[in-house]
């Protein structure tokens, strides 16, 4: 631990020291404030605006025939990954780092097919840097723990290469400035991976939201209500239970985009509308102390969990948008409760929903859609990237298809030089949610602004392009 606490503040050269002089300009918020604040650093954070350097909403970069490939992190996410990297034409994968050699090995045994180099960058925990430091890498592809995925993003385009970080891309306000910051200065994409946005369902609501089946979006829901009580206190899980570290020393709805991303899609958040500003309440916790003290006789290295640190089992944050729609979102990872993402769409024509029961569809307050009605709506309005990569995905695999519909997507676009499905400013907007609904949840659910990261740009970005009209010329090759 005490080495990891190092190389995060040495990671401070990510910070202060590549940016020198902020562009930040802080805001009065006194109507935020409480006689009593906690976290007021968060909230002065959300309060700083900058000047926009370069607009990357709908920035197309350089295309790349073969994007070259280096994986930092490569536990069960990354790994799975480096997989399915490989089965994509134009890809080579170039490199792999993890502080675990086993796991770096067994990442690259993964790879399916020839003419992957994949380089293994395993001394140290700063083994990475060398592999952003290459001149034949163009993609870096993060997925490591949390704390680690905003200063590996800021090096890696600091160094000129595009960056790929699994959720969340950032767990503090002050990283998800600097995101946008490295993105617009350097012209490199930062891509969040939320595979969600790519989950079949939300896929096909959100075509039927751009052809006008639910009239104007009013409200919608999401959700990460998974029970992962028992891993959290298990040393063969997570590496350093780095996620239990997350859960007992935040208290907020820490997870926020796997049902918030498909949404602010949905509602074109950042291009033409934006989250405005935020509410939060968490539960206290009835759980996880108890779970921690009956694991920690078992496993003395959790110990230094035990005790009285801030920790919830339900969070629910509440969202209003700049054109007044409203989001509800909620985090629970450590009670008996079914999976759910709550993936919820409500317009003034229709309603859809998925999540703890299948995906269904209905037109009225009397009932919802027949299997038959739901089955012809998915013929018509199935998106043209599930038409041509569905299939295929399924065979892949990833949480059902969704995650090689991400991976596919992002190379395709990354190699014809088409603007990416989800830049930096969504990366930063959907992130941010977790540190605001700490400082909301930590002052009696006071309202907290969501800082505007495109400066003003969302009012004329134009929506995410779900047509495939350009590019779609990737194959996949299943050997």
């Amino acid at each position: 631990m005490s080495n990891r606490r190092t190389f995060l503040k040495q990671s401070g050269l990510a910070g202060a020291g590549l940016f020198g002089t902020s562009l930040f300009g802080v805001a009065c918020a006194e109507n935020t404030k409480t006689s009593d604040e906690s976290l007021s650093h968060i909230r002065q954070q959300a309060n700083q605006s900058h000047t926009q350097q370069f607009n990357m909403c709908g920035y197309a970069a350089p295309p790349l025939e073969n994007v070259r490939i280096g994986f930092v992190g490569v536990g069960n996410r990354g790994s799975a990954a480096v997989q399915r990297m490989s089965y994509i034409q134009g890809v080579s994968i170039q490199g792999i780092a993890d502080i675990r050699p086993e796991k770096a090995e067994a990442a690259k045994q993964r790879i399916q097919g020839p003419g992957h180099e994949a380089t293994l960058y395993t001394a140290d925990e700063n083994s990475w840097k060398e592999l952003c430091e290459r001149e034949d890498v163009d993609l870096i592809y993060i997925a490591t723990h949390w704390k680690l995925h905003a200063p590996i993003a800021i090096y890696a385009m600091e160094h000129g290469k595009h960056v790929a970080t699994e959720i969340p891309a950032a767990t503090t306000v002050e990283d998800c400035w600097k995101l946008v910051e490295t993105s617009e200065r350097t012209r490199k994409h930062c891509v969040i991976l939320e595979n969600c946005c790519y989950d079949f369902f939300e896929l096909l609501t959100l075509n039927m939201i751009r052809q006008g089946f639910f009239g104007e979006l009013i409200h919608g829901e999401g959700a990460y209500i998974h029970d992962i009580l028992d891993s959290l206190v298990d040393p063969t899980r997570r590496y350093d239970f780095w996620r239990l570290e997350e859960n007992t020393h935040r208290n907020g709805n820490l997870y926020p985009t796997h049902g918030l991303g498909p949404i602010c899609q949905a509602m074109d958040i950042n291009r033409g509308d934006r989250l405005e500003y935020m509410t939060s309440m968490a539960s206290d916790d009835f759980m996880l102390k108890q779970r921690i003290e009956e694991a920690a006789k078992e496993y003395p290295e959790l110990r230094s969990h035990v005790g009285p640190t801030p920790r919830s089992n339900m969070n629910s944050s509440t969202i209003r948008t700049a054109k007044g729609r409203t989001i509800l979102l909620q985090h629970d990872v450590s009670t008996p409760r079914p999976y759910s993402r709550i993936h919820l769409v409500s317009g003034t024509k229709a309603t859809a929903q998925k999540y703890p029961l299948p995906p269904r569809i209905a037109t009225g307050h009397e009932e919802w859609l027949s299997e038959a009605e739901f089955a012809k709506l998915e013929a018509q309005y199935t998106p043209p990237i599930v038409q041509k990569v569905g299939e295929l995905a399924k065979k892949v695999g990833g949480h059902g298809g969704m995650d090689f519909l991400m991976d596919w997507r992002l190379i395709d676009c990354l190699r014809n030089g088409l603007p990416v499905d989800m830049d930096v400013y969504d990366a930063a907007t959907w992130s941010v949610v977790g540190p605001l609904s700490e400082w909301s949840s930590a002052n009696r659910s006071a309202p907290i602004d969501i800082p505007d990261f495109t400066n003003g740009a969302w009012k004329t970005n134009q929506p995410v392009d779900i047509s495939l009209e350009k590019g779609a010329n990737t194959d996949v090759i299943l050997v």
